[in-house]
């Protein structure tokens, strides 16, 4: 096998990897006796047909598209290695030759890991700001505290109103039809949430337990599924229940219940506390962000787009998994909010882009700075990391290779440079 490497324009290369006439021989060999058993020739038992025979037949190229499959998996890793590319997204392959008795030549175009050229990255200015509470943000606290403490009674004196949670059995209709993921039964719904499209929730405010509800919405024109798209849609809704919240009294009984505070008075100034703990926090988070921002602006590189496909579809898939912990699958999700892939995508892009940008920058002060993360601070990490995985850190230390240790001590050093740059920095 041989690789040749050309670089391209904004931060691209393309790959020529050629493979040699018998490996790719034996690659089509192979892919001929795992089909031949799905291949009937007249004259022959199934199965049993001569691969000369099934080539003169259909071609001499038949089995090539399964050989190549064989065959590029790995010689493109061993290309990729031998390269020394530093490959940051999924390649982009093209068959250049593939014919009989001569060698396999096929294309990889990569995205790899840009340049970065740091401009003025110590002594940025940030403005100065200061964690405070005030006394309404303290009120809100302790009634959101209240409300997620909160029981919730059924009514059947009275019709749902703004608020009420409603569980409901529905059944959608477009043009008469029922369609995918239009039915429900037992569907917990929060009036007034606008989780549903349209104003299907308004349309259930008023109603009783037990009665049968024609809800009449329209699908908006971004909805996921292009086929609903602007539909008129009519939803036969049942109301099963009605139920509200009842807030407990706010007295010292309900902060012995809710903290390891005996009075009321105390349990504020608790929750006061926790609240200035958090808003310091965001205040350095918020600094952090800001340093880190200007030192991208001051900084120069050339993000590939594959690397921020890349990103946007892994920031999806952490999005999906928070929404599966919830017991929501993205596909509820979309459907629910109106939201579609192509949306989402645009949506999540600035931020695929920014996290690029930032990590590139920080690993670039982390070269400038020689930072380095010791044993000890990459010890800890992977103690942190047994810990969430409630695992035993020694179990988890033989179970991580030299690379994930690598990789470990580099996420380490960046969040030491983040330090290092907001220590620099200049509060104005």
């Amino acid at each position: 096998m041989s690789v040749q490497v050309e670089k391209l324009e904004k931060s691209m290369a393309k790959l020529t990897i050629e493979v040699d006439a018998k490996k790719f021989e034996d690659a089509v060999n192979t892919a001929y006796l795992r089909s031949k058993g799905k291949i009937s020739l007249p004259g022959f038992r199934k199965g049993k047909a001569p691969r000369a025979m099934i080539e003169k037949m259909y071609g001499a190229g038949i089995f090539y598209e399964d050989a190549a499959n064989i065959v590029i998996p790995d010689a493109y890793e061993d290309a990729a290695k031998e390269s020394g590319l530093e490959i940051v997204a999924q390649p982009d392959i093209a068959v250049e030759q593939a014919e009989k008795g001569k060698s396999f030549i096929f294309t990889a175009t990569v995205a790899i890991k840009p340049e970065v050229t740091l401009g003025e990255y110590k002594g940025i200015e940030v403005e100065k700001k200061t964690a405070e509470v005030s006394d309404e943000e303290l009120d809100n606290e302790i009634n959101r505290i209240r409300e997620t403490n909160a029981r919730m009674i059924t009514v059947d004196d009275r019709a749902a109103q703004d608020g009420d949670t409603v569980l409901i059995d529905f059944d959608g209709y477009v043009d008469g039809e029922q369609f995918e993921g239009g039915y429900a039964e037992d569907y917990s719904l929060v009036l007034g949430s606008h989780s549903f499209i349209d104003t299907f929730e308004e349309q259930l405010i008023g109603k009783n337990i037990g009665d049968d509800v024609e809800v009449n919405v329209t699908f908006p024109d971004q909805y996921q599924a292009e086929e609903l798209q602007n539909k008129p849609a009519l939803f036969k809704v049942k109301i099963k229940e009605i139920k509200v919240k009842e807030l407990p009294e706010l007295d010292d009984d309900f902060a012995q219940d809710v903290s390891d505070c005996d009075t009321l008075e105390a349990y504020r100034e608790q929750t006061r506390n926790k609240l200035l703990e958090g808003k310091e926090e965001a205040v350095k988070r918020e600094k952090e962000e800001a340093v880190v921002n200007q030192i991208i602006e001051n900084a120069t590189m050339e993000i590939p787009e594959p690397m921020v496909e890349a990103q946007t579809r892994q920031i999806t898939q952490e999005f999906a998994q928070r929404l599966q912990s919830q017991g929501l699958s993205l596909e509820q999700y979309m459907q629910f909010t109106g939201m579609t892939p192509q949306k989402m995508v645009e949506d999540l892009r600035p931020q695929a882009l920014k996290r690029i940008q930032s990590r590139l920058v920080l690993e670039a002060v982390v070269a400038a700075e020689q930072i380095e993360a010791s044993e000890e601070e990459i010890n800890k990490e992977i103690e942190s990391m047994a810990s969430m995985y409630q695992m035993e850190a020694d179990k988890l230390q033989e179970m991580i290779g030299e690379e994930e240790r690598k990789q470990i001590g580099m996420d380490a050093a960046v969040q030491k440079a983040v330090e290092f740059v907001v220590n620099a920095s200049v509060e104005k």
